[in-house]
């Protein structure tokens, strides 16, 4: 069993995840890209061809850049009026206190700007985007993203989230994080107890495979759940992980069974090196049509296309 989080090529070939012939290619990817696998989903990767491993396992196809790839794929960079502030819609903005992750996803739509050198605003900073969300009247829902704001400590998401609160506009909340199957030991009573606001708040889980359903998982969904933390769930449509109708079904039976309620699934962006994850709409909306036929609604999501000017409903 693996003890840390792999983070470098030689931590990737030591632990079997890659050959040692890779070494020069995975430098080549990790001198742009972050990586970062923690112990519990190395221990679930089981090669070749694992679609877990696949989602984190970096790889030297992401050096290529098709020729519809773009490095701000949904327009995050023109919408940000200030550091750590995302407004695409009049009625929500985007809050990224951090730009690191437990885990990183080697489809992640914002891999340009993520990784461990990404920080977490100053205080100066946070104070300044805070301040910004408490002089726009119009906006109702605050998601916080990133980054991961789960891997902040308990208090610093405690301080952010009762700053959100007391602004009388805002009233609700939204939380996105692979944290719970990531990295479920951060979710402690310390953190659950955070969460307890009084404004409603969401999670909003990231999970594409219904592996990542670990004991471990499922026990730090149970400790939220116990808490009275609303559980959604968002996955990416993804080549070699999900692009089948068992595995979607799979994945969202599990979620249901762990009181999480589908949500989003997204069309993958078209970040830099992501086109071998690449499925057409065509066929994801065929895949969510077999699924209705077959699958409770509860259990389907919307299926989505993100862009700059905001969400399309694809199926």
């Amino acid at each position: 069993m693996s003890l840390r989080t792999l983070r470098t090529p030689d931590d990737l070939i030591t632990a079997g995840l890659a050959p040692p012939e890779a070494h020069a290619a995975l430098t080549a990817v990790a001198a742009r890209y972050a990586t970062a696998i923690p112990a519990g989903i190395a221990d679930l990767i089981d090669l070749p061809d694992d679609p877990i491993g696949r989602q984190f396992i970096p790889d030297s196809a992401e050096l290529t850049l098709a020729p519809h790839e773009l490095n701000d794929p949904i327009g995050d960079d023109a919408l940000s009026p200030l550091k750590g502030i995302v407004h695409r819609y009049p009625d929500r903005a985007l809050l990224k206190p951090t730009l690191a992750c437990p885990v990183y996803c080697r489809f992640c739509f914002r891999r340009e700007h993520v990784g461990p050198d990404g920080g977490v605003l100053s205080e100066a900073e946070l104070d300044a985007a805070i301040g910004w969300i408490a002089g726009h009247p119009d906006i109702a829902e605050v998601i916080l993203t990133g980054g991961d704001p789960l891997i902040l400590s308990a208090r610093r998401i405690d301080d952010i989230l009762t700053r959100l609160g007391a602004i009388r506009h805002v009233r609700r909340l939204r939380i996105h994080t692979r944290v719970p199957v990531a990295a479920p030991e951060r979710i402690t009573g310390e953190l659950v107890a955070a969460l307890d606001t009084e404004t409603p708040l969401f999670l909003v889980l990231h999970s594409n495979h219904a592996r990542e359903f670990t004991p471990a998982a499922a026990n730090a969904l149970a400790r939220l759940r116990y808490g009275g933390v609303p559980l959604l769930g968002q996955s990416v449509l993804l080549r070699g992980v999900n692009d089948s109708e068992t595995a979607l079904r799979d994945l969202f039976e599990t979620m249901i069974a762990h009181r999480v309620k589908p949500y989003y699934l997204h069309q993958l962006d078209p970040a830099p090196g992501t086109a071998r994850f690449h499925v057409p709409v065509a066929e994801g909306r065929a895949l969510i049509a077999r699924l209705r036929g077959t699958l409770s609604g509860t259990a389907i999501p919307a299926y989505i296309q993100d862009a700059s000017t905001g969400k399309t409903v694809l199926a």
